[in-house]
């Protein structure tokens, strides 16, 4: 069995140069050896034109898609730290809704499977009981939009104390209460927000449908290499395994912040690192058909 027929490996966008073209961007997803590109709306005007593309455009993506074999399965909208659903502008409200309206159009056209919204009730301004009420009836929206194209929304716990762990964020999905929406949490950011993976992702049992995978150090939330950060991903990985979790993980990285000057190699290092975390966890060997049926969890002898 190959590993990544148990957990798909995706990677995040900007792991590789900005100037690639799609199906060079996807042909170094396959060559890097992942399962599948996480593409990002960010709150730049170079990625939020993207939500404008043409039937054309968005035709030429989903043959890249197809010609390549990778896909694009998720999708991460940081363009609400800038158009926050929580804002006290109405004018930034409608914008920040206008953007989560065209992501869900635009991810039902090309067939993302996953929308991971910010847990940013406000970023550029502060953040009060009204801003978070505002930001759950934007969600509200979201998700009814989201449910109608079948389409899952999942919130990730990000860098203000707002969602800055699991537990948060679960608040939210209990609120909302819908199948479309759940959680996508980041264990680097857990991390350094000072809450441990191995006691925060039990807390999304039955509601984790992606998980994002970085190393951290306090502070430090991009461009710290796996393995010279804190994040216990051996405990990280023990959980998930425990918790019979079989969705995608998402490697985020960044090409700018590479300090080899080879972000293609940097990203295949990246993708054996967290494979053999997952062997770790697992404990077999993965390329073994009847492994996952005959291994016992740990807590089954």
């Amino acid at each position: 069995m190959k590993i990544d027929s148990l957990l798909p490996i995706g990677i995040y966008e900007k792991a590789f140069p900005n100037e690639l073209g799609w199906v060079e961007r996807l042909n170094m997803t396959a060559q890097a050896g992942y399962d599948f590109l996480e593409i990002s709306i960010d709150e730049s005007e170079f990625r939020l034109a993207r939500l404008q593309w043409t039937t054309a455009k968005r035709n030429f993506i989903k043959k890249a898609i197809a010609d390549t074999g990778i896909g694009i399965l998720t999708m991460g909208v940081s363009a609400h730290r800038k158009f926050p659903l929580g804002s006290a502008s109405e004018t930034i409200r409608r914008q920040g809704l206008d953007i989560l309206h065209r992501s869900i159009d635009l991810s039902a056209d090309i067939g993302i499977r996953i929308i991971q919204v910010m847990g940013y009730d406000a970023f550029y301004e502060p953040s009060t009981l009204d801003s978070q009420a505002r930001y759950l009836d934007g969600l509200l929206e979201g998700v009814r939009w989201a449910s109608g194209s079948g389409i899952m929304l999942a919130l990730e716990n990000i860098d203000v104390v707002t969602v800055d762990s699991v537990e948060k964020a679960m608040r939210y999905v209990h609120k909302i209460n819908s199948p479309w929406f759940n959680t996508y949490p980041d264990i680097g950011n857990m991390t350094a927000a000072g809450y441990q993976p191995e006691t925060e992702l039990p807390l999304a049992q039955g509601h984790l449908v992606g998980v994002h995978v970085k190393d951290t150090r306090p502070g430090e939330l991009r461009g710290v290499p796996f393995g010279a950060g804190t994040v216990r991903f051996e405990e990280a990985f023990k959980t998930l395994f425990k918790m019979d979790y079989s969705g995608p993980i998402g490697v985020e990285m960044w090409a700018q912040m590479d300090q080899t000057g080879d972000p293609l190699k940097t990203a295949i290092q990246a993708r054996e690192f967290v494979e053999g975390q997952i062997r770790k966890a697992w404990g077999f060997a993965i390329e073994d058909p009847g492994a996952l049926s005959e291994q016992k969890r740990p807590d089954q002898t």
